[in-house]
C-alpha cells in the first residue's frame, strides 16, 4: 500500500466520522461535538457564495452550537465576514443567531459591531434589538435596534440614534469641527445614495449652530474627493471623505446661530455655501443689537 493510497483512505475515513456523528446526533436527539466545523454552499458553475465555520460545534436534531465561528458571504460586488464568540445555525432555514463580541466587515471597508445579531443568509438581511455601532469611512453611527442589508449599504435604525462625521482634510489645513446628528429614530440610510432620513426630535449641532426639525433629509457629498484621490474613482475613494451636500428640515424646524433664533415650517441647508433658506412661515429672533449698530438714526 502506497503512501499516497493511505493518505487518501485517511481522509475518507475522516468524512465518515463525521457525517456517522451527524446522523447520530439526529437519530438520538443528543448531541455530538466535533472540532473545526465547516459548511458552505455554492451556486452557478461551482462559485462558493458562501460558508460558515466553528473552532468547536455541538451538534443537535436542528441547531448546531458553535463557539468561535465565522462566516462569509461572497457578493457580487462585496464580499462580507462575520465573527463572534457564540452561534447557532439552524439546519433547517440556514439562519444563524450569533453572540458574544459581534463583528460584521465589508470588503468595502464598513464595520458594524454589537452584543448580538440575527443573520439571514438567504435573503442577505441583519437585524439586532442590541446597541449597534457602525463605522463607515469618515462616519460613525450609533443606535439602539437596526435591520438591513447584510453588506450594510442600507440600514434602518431603530432608536437612540447618533450620526457623526468627521470631515478630513487636506495636509497643512485646519481641522474641520464634526457634525453630530441625532434624532429618537428610526434613521433610514442608504450609503449607496448617499442619503439619510431622521424622524422624530432630529437635532444637527454643529459648534455654531444647531438645527432642530420633526423630520431630516440629510444628503451626502462624496464628489470632492476626486482631487485627493487622483485618478482612483473606486467606491472606496468616493466614499473617503463624505461631507454634507444639503439638509431639508421639516416640521417645526428650529434653527439657533449664537443669540439668534429662527422659526419656520421647513429650513434647507447648503454645505457648500453655508446657509439656510427658510420657509413656510418663518420668524427671525434677533437678541443682539450688534447687528443694528452703525444704521441711521
Amino acid at each position: 500500500m502506497t503512501f499516497k493510497t493511505l493518505k487518501y483512505i485517511t481522509i475518507l475515513c475522516g468524512f465518515c466520522l463525521l457525517f456517522c456523528g451527524l446522523a447520530f446526533a439526529e437519530e438520538d436527539d443528543s448531541d455530538q461535538q466535533i472540532g473545526d466545523f465547516s459548511l458552505a454552499g455554492y451556486g452557478e458553475k461551482g462559485k462558493k457564495t458562501w460558508d460558515l465555520s466553528g473552532k468547536t460545534a455541538d451538534i443537535f436534531d436542528n441547531v448546531v452550537k458553535l463557539k468561535d465561528l465565522s462566516g462569509n458571504l461572497y457578493g457580487e460586488k462585496e464580499n462580507v465576514k462575520l465573527t463572534a464568540k457564540e452561534g447557532d445555525f439552524d439546519r433547517a432555514n440556514g439562519k444563524i443567531h450569533v453572540e458574544k463580541d459581534v463583528v460584521i466587515t465589508t470588503s468595502g471597508g464598513a464595520k458594524l459591531t454589537t452584543d448580538s445579531l440575527d443573520w439571514d443568509r438567504v435573503n442577505s438581511v441583519v437585524s439586532t434589538q442590541d446597541v449597534v455601532n457602525i463605522n463607515r469611512q469618515n462616519m460613525f453611527t450609533r443606535a439602539k435596534g437596526a435591520r438591513g442589508e447584510t453588506g450594510l449599504s442600507k440600514m434602518n435604525l431603530e432608536e437612540e440614534v447618533l450620526l457623526e462625521i468627521q470631515p478630513q482634510t487636506k495636509p497643512g489645513e485646519k481641522a474641520a469641527n464634526k457634525i453630530i446628528i441625532t434624532c429618537d429614530g428610526p434613521l433610514e440610510i442608504d450609503y449607496a445614495k448617499n442619503v439619510a432620513v431622521f424622524n422624530n426630535n432630529v437635532k444637527v449641532d454643529r459648534q455654531d449652530s444647531q438645527i432642530y426639525s420633526d423630520i431630516m433629509e440629510v444628503y451626502f457629498d462624496s464628489s470632492g474627493t476626486d482631487e485627493a484621490q487622483g485618478s482612483d474613482t473606486s467606491d472606496d475613494a468616493m466614499l473617503s471623505n463624505t461631507k454634507i451636500d444639503r439638509i431639508i428640515a421639516k416640521g417645526n424646524v428650529k434653527t439657533v446661530r449664537g443669540e439668534n433664533i429662527t422659526y419656520s415650517q421647513e429650513a434647507t441647508y447648503s454645505g457648500k455655501d453655508n446657509k439656510v433658506i427658510l420657509s413656510g412661515r418663518p420668524k427671525l429672533l434677533i437678541y443682539s443689537t450688534q447687528d443694528f449698530q452703525g444704521l441711521p438714526k
